[in-house]
């Protein structure tokens, strides 16, 4: 850390270790007396380790309907509380948009996807680095002109679609030619035989995370995307009743898109090709559009293997007219309340969740006032107090600006903000140079996550006493905004500090927002964790009990350190 004069506005420097001449900054604070623990690295075979995707353990659920491929964490007993270390090697990826072209080798290094998908342009191993030709399973002639097609059907262009989810999304390679024209795509895969493909996405600067559409609701708020995608996902959307397209529709903002690019679309052509036989893929089709018909869905396009549906405004009343309508009304008050919540085979109404109508293209729709606050259906969040939340978020990013004058530089691509509230912290750092992932805690007092959706920003839901569905290394910088205030009678700091180290990249930063005495006991941990950090006051004074505390995460990799943890 580099001080200029004042003491105040300082560079975060990835080599320079500025705790001991900084610490206890903040106000006279003696916690002096007790020992830090230090943490140990643990042992290389968990350089990947993805705690909640183990796959020794995905091995002893069941494997229909993907449920083993599904979310399933370690007891107490079994976490690890150690450091994951770095491949040796491992260098910072390239800047956007170099690394959505390029990945260093020794960061993922799994050949496995160059052979597999080699005809199919997803991935080329080249010297010392992995190229990614914008090629996928459904576009070989790259993403961009794939993408033209859909722009042909749906307004891309326009902000009027912003917001992306691709279910099975293999490298990403369709999220990440889809940002620069300004539409964000939340991406997921499974952690699968297709080694590190969500790895890949990320370590290309693009959003993604390890999940799967099986029995488990998605862990997404009720009519958050503007379009969904699958593009040879292999998911099977015609089974269980259309329980997954159902799923798709929950999600699905009146207005919204759905494009189904490969089987079995086109079958009449393809079918020797798939090899599948011609009458499987033909009542593969018919059920898709008989569930997609009793969704409201109206087909848009069908043109080579790739179909479009959109789902009408006025779905909910358009069923009531369907007079031979199966549909089935789901009970459930609450459409967001998912997290291991099982997928149901009924249809989520789209009423009484706010005007989509009312929702404005992006980038407008960044600061203006979404409809769920505009219509109060957001208990306590008035629209003078989300616009007063907007201003507090532009005061507090100008502070961090001040503090960590790398920000703006494009040197952190992927962002996590772990307790995002209304957005504001994303709303605030926009720019094309990096994405945030906006977290929801489960036990949030107030669940806004589709208040983030409706700004033109994605975010997922998530419980941190768990593990978060990402690989090691993929976050550039992580926020938390009272964080551990919210968590600290639910588990302990020290599982929530070393999941952050795991997804924090090496000399990757940490900006903690939080009162004084929370955060004097997390300095207490991170002091054995090979971090450098410091606490510093509120931007407003000493006299704020809210600080901030500073940190960056120590380069260092495999074999750095012998005394590795026995873990």
């Amino acid at each position: 850390m580099e001080v200029t004069e004042s003491g105040e506005n300082c560079n975060i420097l990835p080599n320079l270790n500025f705790e001991t001449r900084h610490g206890g900054q903040a106000g006279s604070i003696d916690d002096s007396g007790t020992e830090v623990k230090k943490f140990k690295p643990c042992r290389p075979r968990y350089t990947d380790h993805t705690p909640c995707q183990d796959q020794k353990r995905a091995m002893h659920f069941p494997r229909e309907n993907m449920i083993y491929r599904e979310r399933h964490c370690p007891p107490p007993e079994k976490k690890l509380h150690c450091l994951i270390p770095a491949p040796k090697g491992y260098v910072t990826p390239f800047p956007w948009p170099k690394s959505r072209d390029y990945v260093p080798y020794t960061n993922a290094p799994y050949k496995s996807l160059t052979v597999e998908k080699a005809i199919q342009n997803w991935i080329q191993y080249e010297g010392n680095v992995f190229r990614f030709p914008g090629g996928g399973t459904q576009f070989p002639q790259g993403a961009d002109k794939y993408i033209d097609q859909l722009a042909s059907v749906i307004p891309i262009q326009n902000g009027t679609v912003r917001t992306a989810l691709d279910t099975g999304c293999g490298v990403a390679s369709w999220g990440a030619y889809l940002w620069k024209r300004n539409v964000i795509a939340m991406s997921f895969a499974p952690r699968d035989s297709h080694e590190a493909q969500v790895q890949f996405a990320l370590e290309r600067g693009v959003p993604a995370v390890i999940g799967v559409l099986g029995t488990v609701k998605m862990p997404y708020p009720s009519r958050a995307f503007d379009m969904a995608h699958c593009s040879r996902c292999l998911i099977p959307w015609g089974a269980a009743d259309g329980i997954l397209m159902m799923e798709v529709d929950r999600v699905l903002r009146p207005g919204g898109y759905w494009v189904l690019s490969g089987p079995p679309i086109n079958w009449k052509t393809n079918y020797k090709a798939w090899q599948r036989p011609m009458e499987d893929l033909q009542e593969e089709q018919r059920k898709i559009e008989e569930i997609a018909k009793l969704l409201c869905w109206e087909k848009k396009s069908e043109k080579g293997e790739t179909a479009i549906w959109q789902k009408r405004m006025d779905a909910d009343s358009g069923r009531s007219t369907q007079e031979d309508s199966e549909a089935t009304l789901c009970k459930s008050t609450d459409p967001d309340d998912v997290w291991y919540n099982k997928m149901e085979a009924c249809i989520t109404p789209s009423k009484g969740n706010g005007d989509d109508e009312g929702l404005k293209p992006f980038p407008e729709r960044l600061f203006a006032v979404p409809p769920r606050i505009a219509n109060g259906l957001v208990s306590g969040v008035s629209v003078e107090a989300y616009l007063e939340d907007n201003k507090k978020w532009k005061k507090h990013v100008s502070a961090y600006k001040k503090i960590n004058k790398l920000i703006d530089t494009g040197r952190y691509r992927n962002i996590m903000d772990m307790n995002s509230g209304l957005g504001g912290f994303a709303a605030a750092l926009q720019s094309p140079k990096l994405w945030v992932m906006n977290v929801m805690p489960t036990i949030a007092e107030k669940n806004t996550l589709g208040v983030i959706y409706e700004r033109g920003l994605i975010g997922i839901y998530h419980d941190w006493c768990e593990a978060f569905s990402t690989y090691p290394r993929t976050y550039d910088l992580i926020h938390a905004h009272g964080l551990f205030s919210l968590y600290k009678d639910k588990c302990d700091f020290e599982d929530i500090l070393l999941e952050m180290d795991r997804i924090l990249r090496p000399e990757g930063a940490v900006i903690l927002r939080d009162d004084v005495d929370v955060l004097i006991k997390v300095k207490k941990i991170i002091g054995g964790m090979r971090w450098d950090f410091k606490l510093i006051d509120h931007e407003d004074g000493p006299l704020v009990p809210e600080k901030i505390l500073v940190a960056v995460k120590q380069y260092w990799t495999v074999g750095d350190n012998n005394s590795t943890s026995t873990r």
